[in-house]
């Protein structure tokens, strides 16, 4: 089974507070010789809120609660910008200024790559993703990504200078992303991004939004954001989730790699030598190699479900922490798992066979513990690594972490 992982998008999340408060966030954007700049776009990471600045460079964001906030600034000719802002009881000032965007003022001759539409492919792949919704997703200034591949390390490196414009019309949003990070390796198979996106509403037709709405309620429903936050209410299983844990033993039919490997190099040493099929020692080398291949761990599902208050701990307020060992096998039971997913994502992780073929994905914790807000972000994401369908649904399926579902009229 190919198995690719998924390490979760950067995002810079809010902590909603227990008490109601409408607080916001105003500021100055000015140049480095100090010239106040209007027009210029702000945006809060991972939500709705944007603004633009007046005649002398002023910007209000408001009806916030106090939490942690990633203000986002886009201004032509400007290097994008972004700074972090931590409500508590009042709100903040801030000063802001904007560096030249060298590549944008001035003329850059740039060699091109003969391989770079095969590598945007590849980012495209693992950035918007192979599902559905993906299908619909496009983005609109590929132009300002730095693409970069190092044969050595087999690793695809993407970035960019300034924000992403992506189109999603199977959800009815427009992203600007502003893309940190990008790296896939292809030896170990593992997908790493980090960004800060904003989202803005498309216009569409009464039958357009009421397809959105219902769009965006399944890529809500069974997604992390939302497995989350029914873990901070302390409702996982009520929403859904069935939680176990998946244990790694080591497997004593695979033999140590220097044995391995020594069998090999016997089997191999004379490189000019000719081994005919069906010799003795191309039989030989055949299962060496194939014994290679062997898992040199098998995973155990422990079916005993997991309680929660042996997993999830209220150390601070407004935040929650989340410890476990070995793996978090998720099932939840409310979504099927699609054919496209099932035969050809590549990410479908096995299951007992009195399992329904329910949407099921694993957690590793890379850091621990993991600490999750009320409203399902991750404090500090790059503590988690996905797979399964977690890994499987990336940039495509996304919502704002303010989203909340509503009817359909």
């Amino acid at each position: 089974m190919i198995k690719h992982l998924l390490l979760c998008c950067s995002f810079l999340l809010m902590s909603i507070a227990l008490h109601a408060q409408n607080l916001s966030i105003t500021g100055v954007i000015r140049d480095k010789k100090g010239v106040e700049l209007p027009g210029a776009g702000v945006y809060l990471s991972n939500y709705k809120n944007a603004t633009s600045t007046d005649a002398e460079g002023r910007f209000t964001l408001s009806n916030l609660k106090p939490g942690n906030y990633d203000v986002l600034v886009q201004m032509m000719g400007f290097l994008p910008y972004t700074k972090n802002v931590v409500l508590s009881d009042k709100s903040v000032s801030i000063q802001i200024v904007l560096q030249e965007n060298s590549i944008q003022l001035n003329e850059v001759v740039i060699r091109t790559d003969p391989n770079r539409e095969k590598y945007l492919q590849v980012f495209k792949e693992f950035f918007i993703g192979r599902t559905p919704n993906s299908e619909k997703c496009k983005i609109l200034n590929p132009g300002v990504l730095r693409v970069d591949y190092d044969k050595d390390r087999r690793i695809l490196t993407v970035k960019s200078d300034d924000f992403l414009i992506i189109e999603n019309k199977a959800l009815g949003y427009q992203l600007r992303y502003m893309l940190q990070f990008f790296e896939y390796n292809y030896n170990t198979r593992i997908v790493y991004y980090s960004g800060l996106p904003n989202y803005q509403e498309l216009k569409g037709s009464k039958a357009a939004k009421k397809r959105w709405i219902n769009k965006r309620e399944t890529a809500y429903y069974g997604s992390t954001q939302h497995f989350f936050k029914s873990l901070y209410a302390g409702k996982s299983k009520e929403q859904g989730y069935l939680l176990h844990k998946l244990i790694k033993i080591p497997n004593t039919q695979r033999p140590l790699d220097s044995i391995i490997n020594k069998h090999i190099r016997r089997l191999t040493q004379n490189g000019n030598a000719v081994i005919r099929l069906g010799s003795a020692v191309n039989d030989s080398l055949k299962y060496w190699m194939k014994v290679r291949e062997m898992p040199k761990e098998i995973s155990t599902l422990n079916r005993q479900e997991i309680l929660l208050d042996t997993l999830v701990q209220q150390q601070y307020r407004d935040l929650q922490s989340m410890r476990f060992k070995d793996q978090l096998y998720v099932v939840y039971t409310k979504e099927r798992e699609t054919p496209a997913y099932s035969n050809m994502s590549g990410h479908s992780v096995s299951r007992p066979l009195d399992i329904p073929n329910y949407q099921i994905s694993i957690v590793n914790m890379l850091q621990s513990p993991v600490h999750f807000y009320e409203n399902g972000g991750i404090y500090e994401p790059k503590s988690l690594l996905y797979e399964g369908y977690w890994a499987y649904e990336k940039i495509a399926d996304m919502v704002p972490m303010d989203y909340i579902p509503q009817p359909v009229k």
